[in-house]
């Protein structure tokens, strides 16, 4: 089946462009978006989060946005059945390229009641270089379960949220992080197979100071060992810079963590990351310390992620969207909706302070953190 970009000479494989390069229903290609205020804001901390995915060979699309305003955190999202224009419209929400690497638009709008009361016009401009971070490869018994690349790149945002008329304006000090990724790994229904014990340990910290920005990902199997490990300094764009030019980025070859669970939850209390990276004027290699205290819960559920219903890759209908609502005060920390979470959090570096997000997922057994159950609490 023929796509107006089979036009461009753009194919990996020798198929058109449609026709993506694995016929595994978990195939899948994704946005994300976050944003946060750099200080401290008179009306409270703000926290908004964008998703849409496209799977393929489900048939499927889906998307949501979410924010956060005075503790409460507003959700729309959204499924629909995939265009064969590959559209990035589902719903009332609008992901829009409108320079690669470099600059997105977001709208959250529609007609007849769609967007549910939340209404947003936002761009998205970079800041930093796209990292392409090393392959995410996970293989769980010979079976390959995750399989895929991903781009993580620092911007700011500018424009407009409305939710129930209270318009909030976006000033300078938002920013954020996008990543961008695409492969395989669990989406939709479950792929029948015999039952393993489920575990998963995942970390992901991009950061923000005055004059960098630092990454790192991580995730360990059950024994604490990593199966991923990836961590970068990242020097800002200046106006006319290539953001594919990754010479402002500065590769860590080994990243760590020490985590500190809250009692009663798998959520962290504090974090401390290690980035070791080669010294370029000899001697010893450079360890730079990061040390995450958190202070606001976002639930990735609001975006889908291990949403019961609204998951990604889930079939609801043809054109369907709906609007929930968590109260951040009254929540379950152990509850499966809740388990997966990113924690907006003061971060200090050496004299330096700014802030980050440690997004956390915790299922299963790890044995650094002393949890053996699939769900039980930290003591």
């Amino acid at each position: 089946m023929l796509h107006p970009l089979d036009d461009y000479p753009v194919h990996q494989t020798p198929e058109p462009i449609l026709h993506v390069g694995t016929e595994s229903p978990n195939a899948y290609d994704r946005y994300f978006f976050n944003g946060f205020h750099t200080g401290p804001p008179a009306d409270g901390p703000l926290f908004l989060a964008v998703a849409l995915g496209v799977y393929p060979n489900r048939r499927i699309m889906d998307g949501a946005f979410s924010v956060i305003v005075d503790g409460v955190q507003h959700n729309v999202r959204a499924s629909r059945r995939l265009p064969r224009d590959r559209s990035t419209t589902v719903g009332p929400l609008t992901v829009e390229v409108v320079r690669p690497m470099g600059q997105h638009r977001i709208v959250v709008d529609g007609p007849g009641g769609h967007a549910h009361g939340i209404r947003a016009d936002l761009t998205y401009r970079a800041r930093s270089p796209a990292i392409e971070e090393p392959r995410f490869v996970w293989r769980d018994g010979g079976r390959i379960r995750m399989d895929y690349t991903r781009l993580t790149q620092f911007g700011s945002w500018t424009g407009w949220i409305e939710v129930d008329g209270q318009r909030i304006d976006l000033g300078p000090d938002v920013v954020g992080v996008r990543d961008r990724s695409w492969g395989t790994r669990p989406v939709g229904d479950t792929i029948t197979t015999a039952p393993s014990p489920p575990q998963f340990f995942w970390l992901w910290t991009p950061t923000v100071f005055d004059d960098v920005c630092t990454h790192m990902a991580l995730n360990h199997d059950a024994d604490g060992r990593p199966w991923h490990q990836s961590g970068a300094l990242v020097g800002l764009l200046d106006p006319d810079d290539d953001p594919l030019d990754d010479r402002r980025v500065a590769r860590a070859t080994e990243a760590t963590a020490e985590l500190e669970l809250a009692p009663g939850t798998r959520w962290a209390r504090s974090l401390t990351v290690n980035l070791r990276r080669w010294n370029l004027d000899g001697g010893d290699d450079v360890v730079d310390e990061i040390v995450y205290e958190p202070f606001l819960t976002f639930c990735m559920s609001g975006i889908g992620y291990r949403h019961p219903e609204w998951g990604h890759g889930h079939w609801v209908g043809e054109h369907e969207s709906s609007r929930d609502r968590y109260d951040l005060s009254d929540i379950d920390p152990l509850s499966p909706l809740y388990v997966h979470i990113q924690a907006l959090s003061r971060a200090h570096w050496g004299d330096r302070s700014g802030v980050g997000v440690v997004e956390q997922m915790i299922i299963g057994p790890h044995q650094p953190t002393g949890l053996t159950g699939i769900l039980d609490p930290a003591p």
